[in-house]
């Protein structure tokens, strides 16, 4: 009998244990496909960061990023890799470059050094080049300050294998414990390879003939723009704006973000080769959204400027809800150059309007960075619905039975705004993510303070705002991408970007537009992923 009783207790616990296995990996699996983005780039496991050494060769778009696969939390970092024939759809490939005994593998650019500068080429094929900030752990923990300095590694196969140079580092810290993150541009009129690279609270340029040996040429940034944290991932991108060169400077900062943590500002002005010289002192972000940091853009992509971003912030990266992996890019977005005065022309058909923007102060001088999804993304979606020229009801369905959530909504509402609107998405669970806009503030905003799950970070429910930049008697027009788990608004041609992530226990299955009086729309147009 007793002997019966033990193998009677011993069966219930097996079952019992059975069972709760079962239950954990229905939730593991329940969360790896309520969470997994389609159509933003994640890694199949363990976790990623910064996008690193982007560049696009003979019909493939190459995506290194910061990457730790043995875990969902940061660790020794690795260059994950990905590539692409159209930006939308994205194969993991085998890791690129493994930390060694000179450091971790931080981040940095790739470039194809076309006329072999570097001498790194063989039997008549140009290189890529990758140059990297390496972390040396050790050193940091000792307290020393030499820890981080830049290497470089060539590929003669088109970025499927990588050998490290035998003389790194290339380019030593001046005892600097911040001195990372080079991204690297030819420039012509010079004949000299430019590196941007962040040092504590200020980039600093650097020049070089062959990517090996590298000169200081300037810095900016000290007592200048924003600063509530530390200076990364640096971008110096040209414009041909009617036949003039304009300079625009990237710098992403943690924190200090206009919503909190992680975010990136951008610079305007010139750049002679030696020297950058900014228009203004405005502080101007690229994306107010919690949720996009260190983007940078493609190199040997002609004329475009396409950058990517990091869809998370360093105030709860580590701690979001998922399991197998950790972090998203954001889709790739094509950056344009638009000056102030532009905006008469670019928004207005009416000359009154024109001249009663003239006397406006809402838009201040100078130039604004836009940012819009490629072109090539547009392939990826179907219309589900379009109407033109109504006024919705109060409480307005976005939704259809084979489509509940739309996947991208793009409308367009008529001038002069005076009107509150809501987009609002939700499950029974009573959870919703509410974009916006307040006519009275004039400003956008998102909403995820009952989104869904949120405890893993205090300040994660919270409100995100962004003012309109256009003169609000200019027709507003919306692109807003939704997938799974985040939201990408861009909002007059992009001209205010907003980016955030939210996290529901349960798949959303309703999604309203609602407006206390109506809204006035010139166009709705819905669409779903493919």
């Amino acid at each position: 009998m007793q002997i019966f009783r033990v193998l009677l207790v011993l069966a219930f616990f097996m079952a019992h244990t059975n069972a709760q296995s079962q239950v954990q990996s229905d939730a593991k699996l329940r969360n790896e496909n309520l969470y997994r983005p389609r159509f933003h780039f994640t890694p199949a496991k363990g976790w990623m960061n910064d996008p690193n050494g982007m560049i696009f060769l003979n019909g493939q778009y190459h995506l290194f990023f910061q990457h730790y696969p043995d875990s969902t939390v940061w660790g020794p970092m690795h260059w994950g890799q990905a590539t692409s024939s159209d930006l939308v759809q994205w194969k993991e490939q085998p890791i690129a470059l493994y930390p060694d005994s000179i450091g971790m593998i931080f981040s940095g650019s790739t470039v194809l050094d076309k006329n072999n500068t570097s001498g790194l080429g063989r039997g008549g094929v140009a290189p890529l080049v990758a140059i990297f900030t390496q972390h040396y752990m050790p050193g940091e923990k000792a307290g020393r300050t030499d820890f981080q300095n830049q290497s470089i590694a060539y590929s003669l196969d088109e970025g499927k294998t990588w050998t490290k140079y035998v003389g790194n580092p290339v380019l030593k810290t001046p005892n600097l414990k911040d001195f990372r993150d080079p991204k690297v541009i030819w420039y012509a009129p010079t004949q000299k390879w430019i590196m941007s690279l962040a040092v504590a609270d200020h980039v600093e340029f650097y020049s070089s003939p062959n990517l090996i040996k590298w000169t200081k040429e300037s810095e900016i940034g000290k007592n200048l723009f924003a600063h509530g944290g530390v200076w990364e991932c640096p971008d110096l991108l040209s414009f041909n704006h009617f036949g003039k060169t304009i300079w625009v400077l990237l710098v992403s900062m943690n924190p200090g973000g206009p919503n909190g943590g992680s975010a990136t500002q951008y610079i305007v002005g010139d750049f002679d080769g030696h020297e950058f010289k900014p228009y203004t002192k405005d502080i101007k972000w690229m994306d107010y959204g919690p949720d996009n940091y260190a983007g940078v853009t493609f190199s040997n992509v002609g004329d475009r400027n396409i950058l990517i971003g990091w869809m998370s912030n360093w105030n709860y990266a580590n701690v979001v809800p998922t399991e197998k992996w950790r972090s998203a890019m954001t889709v790739p977005r094509e950056l344009r150059l638009l000056e102030q005065q532009e905006f008469i022309k670019y928004y207005t058909s009416y000359e009154s309007t024109a001249n009663s923007y003239k006397d406006s102060k809402f838009v201040e001088d100078g130039f604004y960075l836009l940012s819009s999804p490629v072109k090539e993304l547009n392939t990826a979606f179907t219309k589900t619905m379009s109407k033109e020229n109504f006024v919705t009801e109060k409480i307005f369905s976005l939704s259809t039975e084979k489509n509940p959530i739309p996947n991208r909504i793009d409308l367009t509402t008529n001038a002069k705004l005076e009107n509150d609107f809501e987009i609002i998405l939700s499950n029974t669970f009573n959870e919703k993510l509410i974009i916006g806009y307040d006519a009275v503030k004039r400003q956008y905003f998102i909403d995820r303070t009952k989104a869904g799950i949120a405890n893993f970070n205090e300040g994660f429910a919270a409100v995100a705002v962004a003012r309109r930049l256009t003169n609000p008697y200019m027709d507003m027009n919306l692109s807003i991408l939704l997938d799974k788990t985040s939201i990408e608004l861009f909002a007059d041609d992009g001209l205010t970007v907003m980016t955030a992530l939210f996290f529901p226990t349960h798949p959303y299955t309703k999604c309203i537009l609602q407006s206390k009086a109506g809204l006035p729309l010139k166009s709705l147009d819905l669409f779903s992923y493919k």
